[in-house]
């Protein structure tokens, strides 16, 4: 027993002394992406951020090749067991690993795990994690082929029919030893690598999955032929870990049944029985995101652990790389002239800061917590003082404000309300999301719900707002309560006891939802629900956003609250026990829904399908009924981020199929946070996320407590997203110091008059691709964008192609430029990471971004096909 101590003793030394070497030498990406999951798999497939552009083309020949499999995604890898249990783990594409992420690979590999991998695999990791990944596979890629060439397998193991073929692809440089042996070769001079094996991994020389590369019968030929090589061996996989996120997850939701649209007499209510569970306290804020994610650095000389250490590397780092980015955003507009009053960037800060990110292991592991936190707070202040705040920087995009209740019955009068769309106008907003309907009052007149809020007297705001708006060149979007109908926090305003219920479940009780103990407020929450299922209750609202965009010129409507009550099962505390819903549920399943517990899996998955289908169904009843008399109109709704499977079970929004089924216009996700970290790991795997089909998606950002300079860092994040434009929560914490800031960088001032996005989606992705060859010209003329000859001239000619398809499909919007510009943009991407190579070991966080803008092109073009020609809404937007 004491050797064994001992060696483990060892074993734990030399895996933190790993861990420092990889930090110390590189750079972290955070990547997340939802997860999927097949039964009994055979193999595990890692999406990450690089490869979610080409998940369809991937999915497509797995099934094509009949193979069963399970999905990873690389941002949930923390450790060994992360990996899965399946025995092969398959890294199509996948180009950023984090130091952790590799040392788990490592590990998971010697536990008898075999790795199957393609393309650049690892080449914009750090220098330790690439090198580790070269030891682990035989090999890495080298560089790209100029042309196709025919792939040629070498071993009689790999002469099966279907392995060559005509490949676009990259050299393999093999590791010089015995471990590593050359499975098949480019036939062109000098027969290159093209597939190198090891006894425990295979690495081909392409990337696996995408059209432009290779046809899917050879992938699939190659795939299969690599997964025969490692059978599956009851033995290994009992020496690993289990899997936590992939074959024992269920990643979809449960097929909902069919509701048939029944008329009941509501059944008489009866007490609800709690399941036999005590509720844990409520320790969480229930009306916005819990932010497990803050990084919040105060001087302290309390421990630093392993993940915050990596959180605060990767924050500085990437901080850096922002106000390099949007410096260079300032530079290519107006001649790249400085405003007076603006200093010239120091670049001895971003020297200091780069010298603080090498520091940090060093002070960590010396247990110099104070020090570390203490020059990390001293870089990022000075970091911060470098971004170009006094001149222009911002290309087309959407800029959102909400513009809250209280803010409007301040105002008091349409003058009032005139001095905020001013400052709004100056600051470059040009979306605004005005609350409409809040806890069950309208803020206008209404002939449909039963009162006007109180606290409006003498003036209708809605039409004032549509007025004031327009006439500044602003969109104005109502912004109403779903299903949410009551406050408590509101209700001493308009003189009602706490528990007033609102006007509209006062006027109709039976309307109401309860939670699991008959009670209409939901424990630790202020706001009572209607019953989504409930016909009366759909109608009500129908005809109230229908007399809403009937009666007013909005733009566009935000669904707020489009979702149930926050809930925990596992705790004893549910909610959705609406008489409708109660009976529809009956007569569907023959269970009355109070009768089920959380423990009876099948029971209780369709009682969760039941309540999240009611919503859906609400949604795209909504989408069709007011599109068919408003085709121009913008529907956007505000989300939670949470994942997509606790997001369902927790509250019932299923936002992802509302994209697909092409429902909404806007995802707005409320990826709150009070730092920049935070913000970014709430906002990022939505951003890169493949499940939106044509929806745009713009991040919120809380204004509440956060710094002008901090705000001013996420919007910065949120340009360097694959993203549209953001949209801040809310107008009454818009502090005149970042209307400053706004009014500089963004403002009328700063700004010619610009399409919106959701508006003009063709010409907004010439506008912001017109952008990125200015940077791209300013660098070479600095000669800080160094692409050897003939990449140059290939980069130079693919760049103006694509230029002038997209400006050619704005001018004249149509299916045919629609696909001459899609199809010059996909070419485009398909090289420019192997163009940026060189760029990318230099300055990642730079071609990341700009690899981010182009996928967001393909976003917009996405949305111009589904809104503006299949929809055959004007260009004109009103």
């Amino acid at each position: 027993m004491g050797s064994l101590r001992i060696q483990g003793n060892h074993k734990i030394q030399w895996r933190l002394f790993r861990f420092w070497v990889l930090i110390t030498s590189g750079w972290f990406a955070l990547n997340s992406l939802p997860l999927k999951a097949a039964e009994a798999p055979i193999l595990s497939v890692v999406q990450s951020q690089e490869n979610a552009t080409q998940w369809t083309g991937i999915t497509s020949r797995l099934q094509a090749a009949g193979v069963r499999y399970c999905v990873i995604p690389l941002s949930s890898v923390r450790s060994t067991s992360d990996w899965g249990d399946s025995g092969v783990l398959f890294l199509p594409n996948v180009e950023t690993l984090t130091p952790q992420q590799a040392i788990a690979l490592e590990e998971w590999i010697s536990q008898g795990g075999r790795v199957i991998a393609s393309g650049p695999v690892g080449s914009l990791s750090a220098p330790g994690v690439r090198q580790l990944l070269r030891t682990l596979l035989g090999g890495y890629w080298g560089f790209s082929l100029n042309d196709s060439a025919n792939l040629k397998p070498q071993k009689q193991q790999w002469s099966q029919n279907g392995l060559s073929g005509k490949v676009r692809g990259g050299v393999i440089v093999a590791n010089d030893d015995a471990t590593s042996q050359t499975a098949a070769v480019w036939e062109s001079k000098d027969n290159p690598v093209a597939v190198v094996t090891t006894d425990h991994s295979t690495l081909f020389g392409w990337r696996w999955g995408v059209d432009a590369a290779s046809n899917a019968d050879l992938d699939s030929a190659w795939l299969q032929a690599a997964i025969k090589r490692y059978p599956r061996s009851e033995s290994a996989s009992a020496n690993k870990p289990k899997a936590q996120n992939c074959a024992s997850s269920i990643a979809t939701a449960p097929t909902p049944t069919p509701i048939a649209p029944i008329r009941i007499s509501p059944p008489v209510q009866t007490p609800i029985p709690s399941p036999q569970l005590t509720p844990r306290k409520i320790d969480e804020p229930i009306d916005r995101l819990e932010q497990k994610t803050r990084l919040n650095v105060v001087p302290s000389a309390a421990p630093i652990s392993n993940l915050e250490a990596i959180a605060l590397k990767e924050d500085l780092e990437n901080l850096v790389g922002r106000v390099e980015s949007a410096r260079l955003a300032a530079n290519t507009i107006g001649n790249g002239s400085y405003n007076k009053g603006q200093s010239e960037p120091d670049n001895q800060v971003v020297a200091q800061a780069r010298a603080v990110v090498k520091l940090l292991p060093q002070l960590i592991l010396q247990k110099n917590y104070n020090s570390a936190r203490s020059q990390w707070l001293t870089a990022r202040t000075n970091l911060w003082k470098q971004f170009p705040t006094n001149r222009p920087l911002a290309t087309p995009e959407i800029r959102a404000m909400w513009l809250d209740r209280g803010t409007i019955v301040r105002a008091g009068s349409e003058r009032g309300l005139a001095e905020i769309f001013d400052r709004i106008a100056n600051a470059g907003i040009n979306t605004v999301f005005f609350e409409t309907v809040n806890a069950g009052y309208p803020i206008y007149p209404s002939s449909i719900a039963p009162q006007q809020n109180p606290l409006i007297r003498g003036w209708d705001p809605l039409a004032a707002a549509v007025k004031l708006a327009h006439a500044r060149g602003i969109e104005l979007h109502a912004w109403v309560w779903t299903f949410a109908a009551g406050n408590r926090r509101h209700n001493p305003l308009v003189n009602q006891p706490e528990n007033y219920p609102g006007p509209l479940i006062t006027a109709h009780p039976d309307w109401a939802s309860y939670d699991n103990r008959g009670e209409l407020y939901p424990i630790g929450q202020n706001k009572p629900f209607l019953d989504p299922a409930n016909l009366q209750v759909r109608q009500y609202l129908f005809n109230l956003y229908d007399e809403i965009i009937s009666r007013y010129d909005v733009d566009g409507l935000q669904l707020d609250y489009i979702r149930y009550p926050f809930q925990d099962p596992g705790s004893g505390r549910t909610y959705g026990y609406g008489r409708a819903s109660r009976a529809q549920f009956t007569q569907l399943y023959g269970i009355d829904p109070t009768q089920v517990l959380p423990q009876q899996a099948d029971l209780w998955s369709k009682w969760t399908a039941f309540r999240t289908q009611q919503v859906d169904s609400f949604v795209a009843e909504v989408s069709q009924q007011l599109r068919q008399k408003r085709p121009n109109l913008i529907l956007s709704v505000a989300v939670f981020p949470l994942p997509e499977q606790e997001r369902i079970q927790k509250i019932q929004q299923h936002w992802e199929l509302w994209a697909q089924r092409g429902d909404v216009d806007l995802i707005v996700p409320m990826t709150y946070a009070t730092d920049t970290h935070s913000f970014g790991q709430l906002a990022q795997p939505w951003s890169t996320s493949n499940q939106l089909g044509a929806s745009l998606i713009i991040p919120g950002i809380r204004l509440l407590n956060l710094p002008s300079i901090g705000a001013f860092d996420q919007i910065q994040l949120v340009r360097d997203l694959p993203v549209s434009g953001y949209a801040l929560f809310a107008s009454e914490n818009f502090s005149s110091e970042l209307q400053q800031v706004f009014n500089s960088t963004q403002g009328r001032e700063a700004q010619t008059k610009e399409p919106i996005p959701y508006r003009q989606p063709f010409a907004t992705a010439a506008a912001r691709y017109s952008a990125l060859q200015r940077e791209w010209k300013f660098l070479l003329q600095n000669n800080k964008l160094k692409l050897p000859e003939p990449t140059l001239s290939a980069f130079k000619r693919r760049s103006e192609g694509l230029e002038s398809a997209l400006k050619q499909l704005a001018a004249a919007p149509n299916a045919s430029n629609l696909a001459v510009a899609t199809a010059s943009l996909n070419t485009f991407q398909s090289q420019f990471r192997d163009w940026m190579y060189p760029q990318s070991v230099e300055n990642p966080y730079q071609v990341k971004a700009w690899t981010n803008r182009l996928a967001t092109l393909e976003r917009l073009l996405r949305y111009g096909d589904q809104a503006q020609l299949q929809r055959r809404v004007p260009i004109a937007g009103r």
